[in-house]
């Protein structure tokens, strides 16, 4: 008789075959212009644009591999959306990896009864390894970091010279901090030379070199400080 539980798991490795659908969007998202990320949702797609502007975070792994456990003596398999690690150094603190699964609240609140086994296998794995489990919904996904990582978009795509980046970062760490309109109007003079100086002073935010309270509505306000992990 066969009396293994959820407690029971096992690893192994996954691959998320990506292909788009008439109901889904799906694709592979450039993450930090370092690797591709898969997703198969536009939740998933905004779970990452959320997640690219920490600059805490190492990289994104898209269903990094399958659990094998079982439930009222049946074998199942489970695969979570994306494993999270974090950069840890001198200058920033230790974040626990993050296991993630991706859910709409409709699904998660029909089907979370279903679920709740799969969900304590991951749970199991993540107290084993020292990592988080996390379950993402829109009320978690699309908040007000999501919507600044939204508007940082454009200017991820933007280039600058090193040089001027440079120079904009050696003052902002001279000083601790200072407010985006401080920094716009103390380097940026004229109407065309302040539209250049608003899209290089966000292209350093969104790339994580400068760093500001993104929970928060961006405004000229907004105070700006350097990143701990970035050297001269």
């Amino acid at each position: 008789m066969n009396n293994q539980s959820c407690d029971t798991v096992n690893i192994v490795p996954a691959r998320r075959k990506i292909g788009n659908t008439r109901i889904s969007v799906s694709g592979l998202y450039p993450f930090k212009k370092d690797s591709a990320v898969a997703f198969e949702s536009t939740l998933e797609r905004d779970f990452l644009i959320r997640l690219e502007v920490d600059p805490n975070v190492l990289a994104v792994e898209s269903q990094p591999f399958t659990i094998e456990y079982f439930d009222n003596g049946q074998k199942r398999v489970y695969t979570p959306d994306y494993l999270v690690t974090y950069k840890h150094n001198d200058f920033i603190p230790f974040i626990a990896p993050k296991l993630v699964e991706v859910k709409p609240t409709d699904e998660l609140q029909l089907n979370l009864h279903l679920w709740k086994a799969r969900y304590r296998a991951a749970m199991r794995v993540c107290k084993e390894e020292g990592w988080k489990f996390h379950i993402a919904h829109e009320g978690r996904i699309r908040d007000q970091l999501w919507s600044n990582a939204m508007f940082l978009q454009k200017y991820r795509k933007m280039e600058f010279p090193p040089a001027d980046s440079k120079h904009l970062l050696d003052y902002v760490r001279d000083r601790g901090a200072v407010t985006f309109e401080t920094l716009l109007a103390r380097h940026f003079l004229g109407k065309w030379d302040r539209a250049n100086g608003i899209s290089q002073i966000w292209y350093l935010v969104a790339h994580g070199y400068l760093v500001c309270d993104l929970s928060m509505p961006l405004q000229p306000s907004t105070e700006l400080w350097v990143n701990g992990s970035c050297h001269e």
